[in-house]
């Protein structure tokens, strides 16, 4: 929706075309120059009139995340049960890397809302399905979680910074001669294997 629309069609402003409007500016600026005056400047509308949809900044910050995670997909997935966890998490990371600094958004969050209960819902049925029990089933979800939020923030971090180089030129074989031998793996370009690593690993049961 434009400011014009807006502004004609005050009625039609809700919570949802706010956190639209925030998402946007989200993709232009990125999460540090977010706030709840730029989200009203890009609808066109008082900061006041922003705050009573979504109450304050950390409200909407809850309510960005759960629309980022809305957008994974929960249908077509695999019958087996490690296929289907591993389907989820590559949705999960590819909704984290879909929207600029997704996935600090989402991990600066606690947001117990619908798209991200349902989401968790799937993940955590579908390790049940493969006969873990309900402790295990719930803390390796949220290592899955965890990892992908992880990986996916450095991966987000290094589109913007050459962490790899920065990294490789501050390793040294004298002082650091484990990590230097392993550092040639730890590319920007090995983001997507190390994560198939990843979840390979925390999926394979002893």
């Amino acid at each position: 929706m434009t400011k014009k629309q807006v502004e004609g069609h005050g009625a039609r402003l809700d919570a949802e075309t706010v956190i639209g409007a925030a998402l946007d500016v989200l993709g232009e600026k990125g999460l540090e120059a977010l706030s709840t005056r730029a989200v009203a400047d890009r609808l066109g509308v008082r900061m006041n009139t922003v705050l009573w949809h979504v109450k304050t900044k950390a409200r909407m910050l809850e309510l960005m995340a759960d629309a980022v995670i809305g957008e994974i997909p929960l249908s077509g997935l695999p019958d087996a049960w490690d296929e289907r966890a591993r389907e989820l998490a590559h949705r999960y990371r590819g909704a984290l890397l879909a929207h600029r600094d997704g996935a600090a958004l989402v991990v600066g969050t606690n947001a117990s809302e619908p798209h991200t209960l349902r989401f968790a819902d799937s993940l955590v049925g579908a390790l049940l399905d493969g006969g873990l029990d309900e402790r295990e089933a719930a803390w390796t979800a949220w290592t899955i979680v965890y990892f992908t939020l992880g990986l996916a923030q450095e991966e987000q971090a290094a589109a913007k910074q050459a962490l790899a180089g920065q990294l490789a030129a501050a390793v040294s074989a004298t002082a650091h001669p484990a990590l230097h031998r392993a550092v040639p793996h730890m590319g920007a370009d090995s983001f997507d294997e190390r994560f198939a690593y990843g979840l390979s690993k925390i999926l394979t049961r002893p």
